[in-house]
C-alpha cells in the first residue's frame, strides 16, 4: 500500500495531513503522483508521515 492508500484508509486528505506533518501539500501531492520518488524522501519527512498515519516509514515506499 502506497502513500495515498494509507492517507486514504486513514481518512485523511493531502490538506489534513499537510497540517498534521507540517509538510506542504504540494509535497505530498508529488509524493502520491510520482513527480517526486517517495524512496528519495528525507527521513525527517518519513517520519513525520509515518507517525501521522500511524505507520512504518518502509510502508511508505509500497
Amino acid at each position: 500500500m502506497g502513500l495515498k492508500e494509507l492517507r486514504k484508509q486513514a481518512d485523511l486528505t493531502q490538506v489534513e495531513l499537510a497540517k498534521r506533518t507540517g509538510i506542504a501539500r504540494t509535497i505530498i501531492s508529488s509524493y502520491e503522483t510520482g513527480r517526486r520518488d517517495v524512496r528519495n524522501m528525507t527521513l525527517e519527512n518519513a517520519l513525520k508521515i509515518s507517525s501521522a498515519l500511524n505507520c512504518q516509514p518502509s510502508d511508505l515506499m509500497r
